[in-house]
């Protein structure tokens, strides 16, 4: 009867009492990440707008004339610097013709790689198009001024109404993406300009949309829930670095502004862009300047770029063309939206900014300076005692090397180094799984080993980062109620000091982002 009280009693205070430690510091974790930053609960879009019919052709289009086009290269001067553009003029047209200046979306466009089937088509139906070279000398990812980038390219709108074959008063802008922020200025700032064409424009400011399109992709993915919580704390904190005043840029003001008519572009397939919010929003800005003359067209499966597969939709550019060369009757003809039917689950929306761990800059550092601590920690013990063995060698007559007696207690050695150990590997094995579906977010596939089954690893040697801090207490606070030093000499007291502090950190940021999170 001892003996099994004896168990008992082992049970209840060994393995059992461990289990329910790792147990409660999961859940304090758990809680503590839910209460330190904002939760993702996107708000469902409530408010559908509906096609008018499948038919994307525009109403009260003429017929399509096709004409020759002569192509040249030309200078557009800028302020402090100039650009190339490439000029496509059509032959035989009845006096100046209508123009258009391409803006371009994201990255580093030349007039070489972007536009070439949109602006031959405009160009083979009797409207000049210029397709300058972006600016790239004030272009960074950490630094965009789209009002100055509304300005350079008024430069190139500029240049094509001095030329004798373009008619001044009816020159007009494409902008395709993030060109979508720079259009409405130079429509604001310049209210002679004839028309614009938005073509999968993010209308939202870039924060929201960066946050939409990280909601979709990863919805896209299948990851688990708890990955969601990095969107509003890796969107809405100031990232790492400085610079990125952009991502908050909210066009709003100038679409607000703008009096010409407006044909705005989609395609179906695209889950990067508020496809049915953005047009919605450009209706309401742009009736407040008294302008109704918007026109939506979706092209079915169509992505970001308005292609399926690796071809652009023909229909989108002979509607395109017919919109533009059957300006101003076009402007307002029904239907006014038509095509394929839009589908948009959540509203883009502004990002909670997180309350804690805010600057990007104390996160990045937090996390790179902890490891290495940690890492750096862990030589301290080796080093020590190989100093010990010197000086004993050196203080002994016959150089033989007694033991180093400076040792750390029973089991706390062992346990510290899984503690530090394992909370690097799961910092590391996080960020590797953030970048790995970012990755396959992007590229629209998804893998079910690493969506689920990477998650659930990192997640569960989250836990047994838990459980080895559990048994480093049980064997220091053991250590001490025996009289036996945990760590003699100062060099392993802050050794262990310094790896318990910095795991610590680390374990309260992993669960700010989510690795501990239990549907909190």
């Amino acid at each position: 009867m001892l003996k099994e009280a004896r168990a008992d009693e082992h049970l209840l205070t060994g393995p059992y009492r461990v289990l329910a430690s790792t147990v409660l510091g999961v859940v304090v974790l758990a809680v503590l990440g839910a209460l330190m930053g904002p939760q993702w609960d996107p708000v469902a879009l409530s408010d559908p707008l509906a096609v008018q019919t499948s038919s994307t052709q525009i109403g009260e289009a003429p017929a399509l004339v096709r004409h020759e086009v002569r192509q040249r290269v030309v200078t557009v001067q800028l302020d402090g610097t100039s650009v190339q553009a490439l000029l496509s003029e059509p032959q035989g047209t009845d006096g100046p013709a209508r123009a258009v200046v391409f803006v371009h979306g994201a990255g580093t466009g030349t007039y070489q790689e972007a536009f070439y089937e949109q602006a031959h088509a405009l160009a083979e139906a009797g409207v000049v198009t210029l397709v300058p070279d972006k600016r790239l000398d004030t272009y960074s990812l950490r630094h965009r001024d789209y009002v100055q980038m509304a300005d350079d390219y008024a430069h190139s709108v500029a240049l094509l109404r001095t030329l004798p074959s373009v008619d001044p008063d009816r020159v007009g802008v494409y902008a395709e993406s993030e060109g979508g922020w720079i259009a409405p200025v130079m429509a604001a700032n310049d209210p002679s300009l004839e028309f614009v064409v938005l073509v999968s424009s993010p209308v939202v400011p870039p924060r929201q949309q960066a946050a939409f399109a990280a909601d979709n992709y990863l919805r896209a993915t299948g990851v688990p829930h708890g990955v969601f919580r990095a969107i509003p704390r890796a969107v809405g904190m100031a990232i790492p670095g400085g610079g990125f005043e952009y991502v908050d840029f909210d066009v709003t003001t100038y679409q607000r502004r703008m009096t010409q008519p407006v044909l705005m572009v989609y395609g179906t397939g695209d889950s990067s862009m508020p496809i049915v919010q953005g047009p919605m929003q450009v209706m309401r800005d742009t009736a407040i300047a008294g302008n109704s003359d918007v026109t939506v067209r979706y092209y079915e499966g169509a992505t970001h770029g308005i292609r399926v597969g690796a071809d652009i939709v023909p229909a989108f550019l002979k509607d395109m063309a017919a919109w533009v060369t059957g300006l101003p009757q076009t402007a307002g003809a029904a239907p006014k939206v038509a095509g394929d039917q839009p589908s948009q689950t959540f509203l883009a929306m502004p990002v909670p900014e997180p309350r804690w761990l805010h600057n990007g800059d104390v996160v990045a550092v937090t996390l790179i300076a902890s490891c290495i601590v940690v890492a750096l920690a862990g030589l301290v013990a080796p080093v020590a005692r190989g100093a010990e063995v010197l000086v004993t060698r050196r203080r002994r007559p016959d150089g033989s090397a007694a033991p180093a007696a400076h040792r750390y207690a029973p089991g706390v050695a062992r346990w510290a180094a899984a503690l530090g150990a394992g909370v690097v590997v799961t910092v590391v094995g996080f960020v590797w799984y953030i970048l790995a579906i970012a990755r396959l977010a992007l590229d629209y596939t998804s893998n079910g080993w690493v969506v689920t089954g990477a998650w659930i690893a990192v997640r569960a040697v989250g836990i047994l980062v838990v459980a080895a801090a559990v048994l480093l207490f049980r064997s220091i606070v053991r250590n001490r109620a025996s009289g036996v030093p945990v760590a003699p000499g100062a060099a392993r007291a802050i050794a262990l000091a310094i790896v318990v502090a910095a795991s610590a950190i680390l374990l309260v940021v992993l669960a700010y982002w989510g690795v501990y999170q239990l549907g909190i």
